[in-house]
């Protein structure tokens, strides 16, 4: 849906140019949850505001469904960014309106609604969001969920094609956070909307994304499906993000000297719930000693990561691989 071609953004500051973005490209599916993480300073947040042109690149294209918004004039602009919703950190609510009127908001800016059939899009979607009952309330008698629930319900008030979504969960707490990610899921699914986050929290990409791309100092380190970003990082940021989030000390070094080869394992899927240990044991004969392991999830696929030591000699170790390896289990060697 979403194509980002070499895209710079600079920023002059007194006589020096900053770069924000540099040669960014990118390429985003429609349907699926996309996510953009790194660091504070990265430069996720003007690439996020890249795709509505609240922020317009130095150079570049960005293409939704084909089109290059760079060059729309400015009517054509406002037609298109009626199928961009946005939702913010800080809900940007409009704090004298009720929660329907803020609702109702953007379908009186667009146009074309008879107040009745404002009226009943408003009441869709405060159901949607778990919100009917507060429809008369104002922002500042809501809780920092409902409030972002409501700048949900605003955002896809006019039917959408994308939802952007800038550190949708930042300011709220871990149980609400994941009260709002599963709402977002649920109208990914129901709407089949293309929803693009940015965040710098590991756990809100592991929990909900299909797809997540890594920023670093303007530029995208890496890309892929979560599963694979997650359980095989290539790119140093990369690895770190994920061992911050899995507070991966996976001591390398652990339990003293190692008198065997170490592997690190990585299984998915329904190898995660399988006996695999105990098969290559059976049937190799090995020794394999677990010195550290955990069993968790990424998004719906289950996944299992061990560090273990295999004792013996090198034809057995050498044994123990292949097998793993028919068992479609990942292997990374650490010594």
């Amino acid at each position: 849906m979403i194509h980002i071609e070499q895209l710079h953004k600079d920023y002059r500051v007194g006589s020096r140019t900053v770069s924000a973005l540099n040669n960014v490209n990118l390429h985003i599916p429609r349907g699926k949850i996309f996510g953009i993480i790194g660091r504070s300073g990265a430069g996720k947040s003007t690439l996020l505001r890249t795709f509505n042109l609240l922020e317009r690149p130095t150079r570049g294209a960005v293409r939704i469904n084909g089109a290059d918004i760079t060059t729309l004039g400015k009517a054509e602009l406002d037609r298109m960014r009626q199928q961009i919703g946005m939702v913010f950190q800080n809900f940007s609510l409009l704090s004298a309106k009720t929660v329907g009127a803020n609702v109702e908001f953007p379908l009186k800016l667009a146009g074309g609604h008879s107040k009745e059939e404002r009226n009943r899009r408003v009441d869709e979607l405060l159901e949607l969001v778990g919100l009917s009952e507060h429809k008369d309330k104002y922002p500042a008698q809501l809780s920092g969920g409902q409030k972002q629930r409501v700048g949900i319900a605003r955002a896809i008030a006019n039917a959408p094609q994308l939802l952007l979504c800038d550190e949708a969960t930042s300011a709220l707490d871990p149980e609400t956070t994941q009260s709002i990610l599963a709402l977002l899921a649920e109208i990914n699914q129901r709407l089949g909307l293309t929803i693009v986050l940015i965040t710098h929290e590991m756990q809100v990409i592991r929990s909900i994304c299909d797809n997540v791309a890594v920023i670093e100092a303007g530029e995208i380190v890496e890309t892929g499906p979560v599963a694979d970003v997650f359980l095989h990082p290539r790119h140093a940021v990369t690895r770190r993000l994920v061992a911050e989030y899995t507070h991966d000390d996976f001591d390398l070094a652990g339990g003293g000297a190692a008198s065997g080869r170490r592997l690190r394992l990585t299984y998915t899927g329904e190898a995660a719930y399988q006996p695999i240990l105990t098969r290559v044991v059976e049937q190799t004969r090995a020794q394999i000693t677990i010195l550290q392991g955990a069993v968790s999830r990424i998004k719906d696929k289950p996944y299992g990561q061990l560090l273990v030591e295999i004792g013996g000699a090198d034809e057995e170790a050498a044994a123990v691989l292949d097998l793993f390896r028919r068992l479609d289990v990942h292997c990374e060697v650490i010594n």
